[in-house]
């Protein structure tokens, strides 16, 4: 039977993972908690997108016209969602989950949980919100584009290679946080 000695020793011995999850379960429930308050302003049933999700899309086809002519972006008349066009070909949708927000949170979530000092990870989750948005519009121009020459492979573009990507930079993120500066290495060795 555990005795409240042994509790308290393992509670001790586990602080800092305590914490942690404490700090990171906190952080992700709130902002996902206003984030679901900021997208019920919208209504789906009548194929309203959100306003980051539509800069997300607008955003994408400047990108694309920067390179090529002839892209355009036009909301979806049947569901919430903005359809992405290039050489007159509608060859992506934008969702609401394409805006990468969720992976945003996901991201300052877990810096926060890492956070020793307030300036430095403020200032580190502004600068990997606005990296992995600006990664987000190229992963989805260089999506649409793969999509109108390659439309075979959309599966595993879409579904593999891109969310790869997107996620493996949040990842290398996280490494050069805990690793670099946060503090927290240094602290706990």
């Amino acid at each position: 039977m555990l005795k409240i000695q042994d509790l308290k020793n393992n509670f001790s011995q586990y602080r800092p993972f305590f914490t942690f999850l404490l700090k990171f379960l906190l952080f992700y429930v709130v902002f996902t908690f206003v984030y679901k308050m900021y997208l019920n302003q919208y209504d789906i049933a009548k194929n309203e997108v959100d306003s980051f999700t539509e800069a997300v899309a607008n955003q994408t086809e400047k990108l694309m016209g920067v390179f090529v002519e002839n892209t355009k972006s036009f909301r979806h008349e049947f569901e919430p969602s903005i359809k992405i066009f290039y050489n007159d070909k509608y060859v992506a949708r934008v969702i609401e989950g394409c805006n990468a927000i969720s992976v945003m949170i996901l991201f300052a979530a877990f810096i926060f949980a890492f956070s020793t000092q307030w300036k430095k990870t403020g200032l580190y989750i502004v600068f990997g919100i606005i990296l992995i948005h600006i990664l987000n519009i190229i992963r989805i121009a260089l999506l649409s584009f793969a999509l109108y020459y390659y439309p075979q492979y959309e599966e595993i573009l879409h579904g593999t290679i891109f969310p790869l990507f997107i996620y493996g930079v949040v990842f290398l993120l996280w490494i050069l946080w805990v690793t670099k500066f946060s503090g927290y290495a240094k602290r706990n060795s």
